[in-house]
């Protein structure tokens, strides 16, 4: 069995991609405490719910795999982007720390894709060169979900996949190509929903929404004064802002309804199974999960060519 250790663990979506192809899943790291709320719902292996400051990396067990959807932040074009300058931009350390304990056989990395240009590329060169000083081969590509998966959502990523040379010698990473149609946006959509999830008359822009919403085909945002169609038929990139403010919430017409997606449709729209269970805990610290996460088939695929390694 090929184990794997997960930091940033959030609610799972990294390990439950892993898992789909057969990894185990030894130990995940998450600090926030609603996304352990989630986590533990949904798995059973070990969570250490810790700030990752405070790990002692040398009391976890060995793993073959380590994965780090490290905070992107600091790197966003959604954020201030001030790179390793915050604490935030500095958790790629922590990760080193991490590798320099366990020395793992592949690393597996995912950000946001502005990583790759931010500081006109200085800091992609630091990581890069910090991952070969450790003996790894480095193969990153930006991966946009619904271009390699069936998932109709519109997220760019990059995804950094180290190999440790002794393996790479022998065996080379390859990425994955699309093989599948792409869903249509209904395919996700309920048609039950909560009534909390309407707009009416009490949002004083409705009229503004009335106007301009029209097409049941695709997904609206609302941009503070004016609403913005997505004319290519799939769901903006979900962000963690969702949590922030209902209004960021991306909306559909249904019918006379205008509404916005609940929480699990946030969550399906990053590939989670129908089955994925969602605590009782506030709307908002959910939209602000599904948001955090990753698109969990394209985890999956990354996984499964991780495992021709082995």
């Amino acid at each position: 069995m090929i184990t794997v250790g997960s930091l940033y663990s959030g609610v799972g979506g990294i390990d439950l991609g892993f898992q789909q192809e057969g990894f185990s899943i030894s130990w995940s790291n998450e600090w926030d405490k609603n996304a352990c709320i989630t986590f533990r719902h949904n798995f059973d292996h070990k969570l250490i719910e810790k700030d990752i400051w405070d790990l002692d990396f040398t009391k976890l067990s060995k793993i073959d795999v380590l994965t780090a959807g490290f905070p992107c932040q600091s790197f966003s074009v959604a954020g201030y982007r001030k790179g390793f300058k915050e604490k935030r931009g500095q958790h790629f350390f922590r990760i080193l720390d991490c590798m320099d304990s366990h020395k793992p056989s592949i690393v597996f990395l995912e950000n946001v894709k502005n990583l790759k240009n931010h500081d006109s590329g200085n800091t992609f060169k630091t990581i890069v060169k910090c991952l070969k000083e450790r003996d790894y081969a480095i193969y990153d590509k930006i991966i946009n979900t619904k271009e390699l998966t069936s998932l109709p959502q519109n997220r760019e990523r990059i995804y950094i996949v180290c190999v440790k040379n002794s393996i790479n010698k022998h065996q080379k990473f390859s990425f994955p190509s699309k093989n599948v149609k792409t869903k249509n946006i209904s395919s996700l959509i309920s048609k039950k929903y909560d009534s909390s999830l309407i707009y009416n008359d009490s949002f004083k822009h409705f009229k503004i929404l009335e106007k301009e919403i029209k097409s049941e085909k695709t997904i609206y945002q609302w941009r503070r004064q004016y609403v913005r169609e997505n004319k290519n038929n799939v769901c903006p990139t979900l962000t963690a802002n969702m949590g922030t403010g209902g209004h960021n919430v991306p909306i559909i017409k249904q019918g006379s309804v205008i509404r916005k997606l609940s929480p699990m449709e946030c969550f399906l729209f990053q590939g989670f199974p129908k089955e994925f269970k969602l605590p009782n805990i506030a709307k908002s610290h959910l939209y602000k999960q599904s948001g955090n996460s990753v698109s969990v088939p394209v985890i999956q695929l990354l996984a499964k060519e991780i495992k021709k390694l082995f």
